[in-house]
């Protein structure tokens, strides 16, 4: 039988993971990476003896394959994606090849912001609960790899919508879907219905025995739910209102309800804080209950979670002044609800890249909450001249040292000193973990 060509497009965890998948179930792989591949996983590709190419494409053997996996940082119009979708070889995501070789139960969490943390919680609970689970997708080791090494139950996939892409028959007993606010607008075609679109491929393969959980309260979704049919049972979350069935957040409490199972919950227990973490706690619970976790193992795992870091991360507490490292929040809609975690006066630290940002979004938080602006950032026009008028001192800085210095001046006991960017971080650092650990490490330097 002659062996069916896969073509595997990026060099990175996704890629070599789908590369190693391939090779396993016989197909005869080859991978291709415009850029230099890392060493790592040059080396993974010569021990598994799987050909590949660094620094260009060669169109000849790519134009050749029977099926393309792509990295999802592929944007759709790259050159070479437009060539194979023109001669009609199929490009798909390493999301949607592995899930063809699992009978594991797929928990697919997707939104703009949050799926992080809902993913790890998510994950964390199921494993506390003793159950065999994998974590893969935008976070851990590539989905692929694992089908192709391991043999777990169970997978929590982070899911951005450049995974959703590419994908067509990819289909989760469980979706969650977290909220939907413009971003990465420039690979949709400034459309913002395009991406909504991509956001909602996470349920196209549903079926009625499949669960679909999502926030109630995004105006965005609920409009899509009216335009829609989606078959499977549908479970909402709200800070709202009191729903019968599914998940809602009153008198600081968590409440959610999966047929006659109800689960509460303090949420001051709970080692998250602020609005949006509530909405993330509850998808996170509803899912326990969906798998079928009681209500002492969800109980037990909430309470002993820790979230991953850059996200809302308490650095250290001098002379009584909290700082927050929250460089995660790449846009503004993070933002929002970092400067809604809080009710002491903020010295709000932000800057970078910006992405087109709005940020009327927040303006009212600012102006109610945020005492000083430190702008860490060369670019520092658009936000100096926003808010200006809205608060009191602002500080320009290249110097994320100086920024925390001057934070310092600026609060007072009881004050939070917040980094939370709504950029990002290409302008002054590596990526977001690089501003976040530089952040932290000028913490130290001033406790010292």
């Amino acid at each position: 039988m002659v062996q069916k060509k896969l073509v595997v497009l990026g060099g990175g965890e996704s890629g070599v993971g789908a590369a190693i998948l391939g090779k396993s179930k016989g197909f005869d792989v080859f991978l291709s990476d415009r850029n230099p591949i890392i060493e790592k996983y040059r080396e993974v590709l010569l021990r598994e003896n799987i050909s590949f190419e660094e620094g260009l494409h060669t169109d000849s053997i790519i134009l050749n394959a029977d099926e393309v996996i792509k990295s999802p940082g592929i944007p759709d119009k790259a050159p070479i994606i437009v060539a194979l979708v023109s001669k009609g070889i199929p490009v798909i995501s390493e999301i949607e090849f592995a899930s063809r070789y699992t009978d594991a139960k797929l928990i697919a969490v997707t939104g703009s912001n949050g799926k992080t943390t809902t993913s790890l919680l998510t994950y964390h609970l199921l494993v506390e609960a003793g159950l065999n689970v994998g974590l893969a997708g935008n976070i851990g080791e590539s989905f692929a790899w694992q089908v192709a090494e391991k043999n777990f139950d169970y997978y929590v996939l982070e899911i951005s919508s450049f995974q959703l892409d590419n994908s067509y028959d990819f289909r989760p007993s469980i979706a969650v879907l977290l909220n939907i606010t413009p971003d990465h607008l420039d690979r949709y075609d400034y459309n913002f219905q395009n991406y909504v679109d991509s956001k909602f491929r996470i349920v196209q393969k549903q079926t009625s025995e499949d669960n679909f959980i999502y926030f109630a309260d995004s105006d965005v979704i609920s409009l899509e739910l009216t335009k829609r049919s989606i078959p499977s049972k549908k479970w909402g979350v709200s800070l709202d209102e009191s729903l019968p069935q599914g998940g809602f957040f009153k008198d600081q409490k968590l409440v959610s309800i999966k047929d006659d199972f109800r689960y509460e919950q303090n949420f001051s227990e709970l080692p998250i804080k602020g609005p949006h973490n509530a909405v993330n706690a509850l998808a996170s619970i509803l899912v326990a209950q969906c798998v079928g976790l009681t209500a002492e193992v969800i109980q037990a795992g909430l309470v002993s979670f820790k979230n991953a870091p850059h996200r809302l991360e308490q650095v250290a507490v001098l002379a009584g002044v909290t700082y927050v490292n929250d460089s995660k929040a790449t846009n503004v809609d993070s933002v929002f609800y970092a400067l809604g975690s809080f009710q002491q006066p903020i010295v709000l630290i932000a800057g970078g890249v910006d992405k087109g940002n709005d940020y009327s979004q927040i303006e009212e938080l600012v102006r109610q909450k945020v005492k000083a602006l430190i702008i860490l950032t060369p670019k520092f026009e658009k936000l100096k001249e926003y808010f200006g008028e809205i608060v009191p001192e602002i500080y320009v800085t290249q110097d994320v040292q100086d920024a925390v210095n001057t934070a310092q001046k600026l609060s007072a006991p009881g004050d939070i000193v917040l980094l939370s960017p709504a950029c990002a971080s290409f302008d002054l650092f590596k990526n977001y973990e690089d501003r976040g650990d530089r952040f932290k490490q000028a913490v130290i330097n001033l406790a010292q």
